[in-house]
């Protein structure tokens, strides 16, 4: 390769054009990339001296999970587990889960367009482009598949579980989804970092938002978005995630590849992710401004925002049980869930008389990565309606406060819920 060829290729804009010429002089796509990772264009220029071009490698056929469309419904899964709030979401009933990890067939979905994507990964390309990467790239799903995978557990959860309890104990109804307490999950992901397919486009140092895009096309503003600092998008464990607990990752969930932020709340998790966008200003969508932010008189904007953008998750806790639940009278061991953008649960105390006095439950030693905690504890059940409180703190000093300042779309509610239970 020439002097001339070698600035010709680097000066490209393009991923793919610097892919084929480096394909031409005999180079695989796996060693591609890693000669992208380790050095950018220049290191992939350097190895093509002196090579002569040859024949390429057709790649494998990448696999699609199983199932079919049920019946009648918009949804992949079998909807029976759960409970059906619209043709955009399946809440989790948490008294079907006993472990740490729930179930695919039990893992709650919240789309943002009425019926889940049914994407063929042999098609799907991942777009990265923007004025702030210096070589826009166009990955496949086996290219994807091909970088250092990371594996990792996290809890998923939409910014508006418990949003229902605004107006079931407060009395300010807000809009959206009536979650109650099963908008959330805990899973194990695999996938590649962001980091990784970011430093392949050349990520630059003025770089400031990382916008991630979907492919759901019936969602406002072509696909829905969401907006990651550099710094939240840089993390080594923010994710594109092709694998949840050991299977191909489930259509419901974003099938091929989508983004798992762990920590931040569910819509910054791009599901059937298509595009990422990167630049060296803040970017604003509707999911920054008028969606997905905190509005209310507590919350002064921010920026373009009508009030406070949601990004990270805050603390809580719920009882695995129905809501109201109902239980015959005696000695019950109770169980449940909790858990914390900043670390591990250290503590969970429960309360069968409004808070006036509060007893520890026991808090599971196995808390992996970002994974939720299960707690549990003995309960001597009197016949009559009674209520159970929940509180949480983490190792952070982090603990569920006393009340939550309302906001119009009901996101991070996270005061301790009094849960009715009737004995009988």
């Amino acid at each position: 390769m020439t002097e001339g060829e070698s600035a010709s290729a680097a000066r490209r804009g393009d991923g793919e054009p610097l892919w084929e010429f480096a394909r031409s002089r005999g180079i695989d796509r796996r060693q591609f990339l890693r000669l992208m990772l380790a050095g950018g264009a220049t290191a992939v220029l350097a190895a093509c001296v002196g090579m002569e071009p040859s024949s390429s490698r057709p790649q494998a056929a990448p696999t699609a999970p199983a199932g079919e469309a049920v019946a009648d419904s918009p949804f992949f899964k079998d909807p029976a587990p759960f409970i059906v709030r619209d043709d955009k979401g399946l809440e989790s009933r948490l008294e079907s889960m006993q472990g740490l990890i729930t179930p695919n067939s039990h893992f709650f979905v919240r789309n943002n367009a009425p019926a889940s994507l049914d994407l063929d990964a042999s098609d799907w390309r991942l777009v990265v482009e923007g004025g702030a990467v210096s070589l826009p790239i166009k990955l496949t799903y086996e290219e994807v598949r091909t970088l250092p995978s990371h594996s990792l557990i996290s809890y998923l959860e939409c910014a508006g579980n418990h949003r229902a309890m605004f107006g079931i104990l407060n009395g300010q109804q807000s809009s959206g989804t009536q979650w109650m307490t099963g908008a959330v999950g805990n899973g194990e992901w695999v996938g590649a970092r962001l980091s990784d397919v970011l430093t392949l486009a050349g990520i630059r140092d003025d770089a400031v938002s990382v916008m991630l895009v979907g492919l759901d096309t019936e969602a406002p503003e072509w696909g829905f978005r969401f907006v990651l600092p550099v710094e939240k998008a840089m993390d080594p464990d923010t994710l594109l995630a092709y694998s949840l607990n050991g299977e191909t990752l489930p259509r419901d969930h974003g099938f091929p590849v989508r983004a798992l932020v762990p920590g931040w709340v569910g819509s910054a998790n791009i599901k059937w992710l298509g595009r990422i966008v990167v630049s060296s200003e803040q970017l604003w969508t509707r999911n920054n401004t008028t969606s997905y932010t905190l509005i209310g008189d507590a919350y002064p904007p921010v920026g373009e925002s009508e009030g406070r953008p949601v990004t990270e998750q805050v603390i809580k806790s719920a009882l695995a049980l129905p809501w109201p639940a109902e239980l015959a009278a005696g000695r019950r061991r109770i169980h449940g869930y909790a858990h914390s953008p900043a670390g591990r649960i250290a503590r969970v105390e429960w309360s069968d008389d409004g808070g006036e006095t509060w007893s520890e439950a026991e808090v599971s030693a196995t808390q992996p990565d970002y994974s939720w905690a299960r707690f549990e504890f003995e309960w001597d059940a009197e016949a009559g309606e009674r209520t159970i409180m929940t509180r949480a703190s983490d190792i952070a000093g982090n603990a569920q406060p006393d009340s939550v300042p309302f906001n119009e779309k009901g996101y991070l509610f996270n005061q301790p819920l009094p849960h009715p239970i009737r004995v009988r």
